[in-house]
């Protein structure tokens, strides 16, 4: 019998207090910095909008617009900084319901769910000036974008993209597990491809076909490697 005794809902509930608490403390020491570096930040999300020949800087309409967008910079950046300790606060928490050969893989999956966050976040930066363009495109106005508008829309397509860039880790969590196989999955690269589709389709910040496309092929090509890695490390 384990030495380990099973927790009472009680102690999951102050555990889950304890990983909520720990990961506001250092979201906030990652904000505080974000936010001192939040002209940087800017300098760096704006980018995409130079990129496409804007009109101008962007503006703010309301006296405390320029706050409120720091404060979203700052947020962002601290999100940003904070995600291997929040990814892993995450991951702590499920860990003592998985059985001692599969918490040897915590590291691994911790590193892996924080490389894919940090790769969608910057494979939507690169697609942003696309996006913008396309919506600049549909009328023949004076492209000039509200700042707090248009962090809303970037920030929101980054972390949208950097957790749709998730999924293969928990793939390859339910194979570890004995739920899926890699076998399962190659059989069903149809419902797969349609899957991915539709969720690149609702978070692609146009809608256009080619943006679809430029998320919908790293999702499937994620898809594709995490059957390889389940077939030739777990042998599922």
């Amino acid at each position: 019998m384990s030495d380990e005794r099973r927790q009472t809902i009680l102690e999951h509930l102050e555990e889950f207090r304890w990983r909520v608490v720990k990961s506001a403390i250092v979201l906030v020491i990652t904000s505080v910095v974000a936010f001192i570096f939040r002209d940087w930040i800017l300098d760096v999300l704006v980018q995409p909008y130079r990129d496409i020949g804007g009109a101008g800087e962007l503006i703010a309409l309301k006296p405390t617009e320029a706050f409120g967008a720091a404060m979203r910079i700052a947020f962002f950046g601290g999100v940003l900084l904070a995600s291997p300790v929040l990814l892993y606060q995450i991951w702590a928490f499920i860990n003592p319901a998985l059985s001692p050969r599969e918490r040897r893989w915590t590291i691994p999956i911790v590193t892996a769910l924080v490389i894919l966050f940090l790769g969608g976040v910057v494979f939507a930066y690169w697609i942003l000036p696309r996006g913008l363009e396309f919506f600049a495109s549909v009328l023949e106005v004076e492209f000039r974008l509200q700042i707090t508008e248009y962090l809303k829309f970037v920030t929101m397509v980054m972390l949208v993209f950097g957790l749709s860039f998730e999924f293969p880790v928990f793939l390859y969590a339910a194979a570890a597990a004995g739920l899926i196989t890699s076998e399962k999955l190659a059989g069903s690269r149809r419902w797969a491809i349609t899957i991915i589709v539709i969720v690149a389709a609702v978070v692609t910040p146009t809608g256009d076909p080619y943006t679809l496309l430029l998320l919908s092929g790293p999702l499937y090509l994620l898809y594709e490697i995490t059957i390889w890695l389940i077939r030739w490390t777990l042998r599922r």
